[in-house]
């Protein structure tokens, strides 16, 4: 940053942000929901567009002097569109959530009424909070999707820890939700969407994909994609996609009809928020432009690779790889068998400057801030040109560190 009107105005500031830079560079970012934006993004974030106000939908706005940035989220929305393979004849796609959690929630609210029962992946086995999560032993609501909604989970399979979707299927016959809902924050497995919505059908519920890690990794082909099967999709925009800080909501006109796309806008706004940031929506458009280079496709294999071979260092090195291995860009380890917490695992690696965080495990024995397992990711040292060989040596690292207990 030379010449940088920040560091003559606040050079506090500046320089913690340098520092932080210093420290990302240095640092094996191993958290799977991190990755590292191209500088064009970053450009795109950091542009006058933050300083004008949009209230609406493209061409749709409360206040004048937005004709650039209708084109800019047009834009957006069509790349969107295409960098799923979709057609907006079928799907319509809202670019404006700022989180995958408001993006959940606005989905919820477009299709729901409150009260109404939904079926998601238990938090535990590696779902999300705005899956609507409560606490098992005493059902006191956490997220408030489960103060207005009447939230059920189902788990994985207790021996196997994949999910049995014949399982599956027992629980949403006994629920009887309005909503099932796959995806999660912890799962190293794929998801077999065209089950999850045969489940879905069987008990007349809508079938909910939230891609937020995947997202990237079906743009690239590396993962399957829900498309073909869900009624609606969720994604953020920032872990496997390398975008901003950002989400983004699919529904599917063909099976909902063409009035969802209003619910979906309305839901979003004036429903849960107001001016969208026109800055984060840009970034994501040139996030979806870049995914959709050769380039991006060669990326998204890669992290899959460097994550398997991750996986399988660990696992002949001793550790419990939940599910024995991954599908994606993560890899779950369940430490109770080695002595170790998550929380104090966590703390031994980021002392040697490796950053990996603390997670539940299936059948958790420990409390959410002080869990049995430490989850790992590929995004960002892929980003970083990692391959498989590196990533063998960040696991015998990874034990080393750990075998000092």
């Amino acid at each position: 940053m030379t010449n940088s009107a920040l560091q003559k105005t606040d050079p506090e500031i500046y320089n913690l942000i340098q520092s932080e830079e210093a420290r990302q560079e240095k640092d094996l970012e191993l958290i799977p929901s991190e990755n590292v934006v191209s500088d064009a993004v970053r450009e795109a974030v950091g542009s006058v567009l933050m300083n004008k106000y949009s209230e609406g939908q493209p061409y749709k706005r409360y206040y004048p002097g937005n004709q650039f940035i209708d084109q800019i989220e047009s834009l957006t929305e069509s790349r969107a569109l295409q960098a799923f393979g979709l057609a907006d004849t079928e799907w319509h796609v809202n670019v404006q959530p700022p989180t995958g959690a408001i993006a959940n929630f606005a989905t919820y609210t477009a299709v729901m009424n409150p009260g109404d029962r939904m079926l998601g992946m238990n938090l535990y086995d590696g779902g999300h909070l705005s899956h609507g999560w409560k606490l098992p032993d005493t059902g006191k609501p956490i997220s408030f999707t489960s103060r207005l909604y009447d939230t059920h989970f189902y788990t994985v399979n207790k021996e196997t820890r994949v999910f049995d979707y014949g399982e599956v299927l027992a629980r949403a016959k006994a629920v009887q939700p309005k909503i099932l809902i796959s995806g999660g924050t912890a799962y190293p497995r794929e998801i077999d969407h065209k089950k999850m919505r045969e489940i879905a059908d069987t008990v007349g519920a809508l079938y909910m994909a939230d891609i937020a890690h995947e997202a990237g990794l079906v743009a690239g082909g590396a993962n399957s994609s829900p498309f073909p099967y869900a009624h609606l999709v969720t994604m953020t925009t920032r872990k496997t996609l390398r975008g901003p800080v950002g989400a983004m909501i699919f529904a599917s006109k063909k099976l909902l009809g063409d009035d969802i796309a209003d619910k979906i806008d309305f839901a979003v706004f004036p429903g849960l928020q107001g001016g969208p940031q026109n800055h984060s929506i840009a970034g994501i458009g040139v996030a979806l432009h870049e995914a959709m280079q050769p380039e991006f496709k060669r990326y998204a294999a890669q992290c899959v690779k460097n994550a398997q071979a991750l996986a399988d260092e660990l696992m002949k090195l001793g550790f419990d790889v939940v599910s024995g291995g991954t599908d994606k860009h993560l890899v779950l380890v369940d430490l109770r068998s080695r002595g170790w917490t998550g929380k104090d695992a966590q703390n031994a690696l980021e002392k040697v400057e490796i950053i990996a965080n603390k997670n539940t495990v299936p059948l958790e024995s420990g409390k959410p801030w002080n869990p049995s397992g430490l989850r790992l990711g590929s995004p960002f040292l892929t980003t970083r040109g990692y391959k498989e060989n590196d990533f063998l040596e960040v696991a015998r690292k990874i034990a080393e560190i750990l075998a000092k207990n």
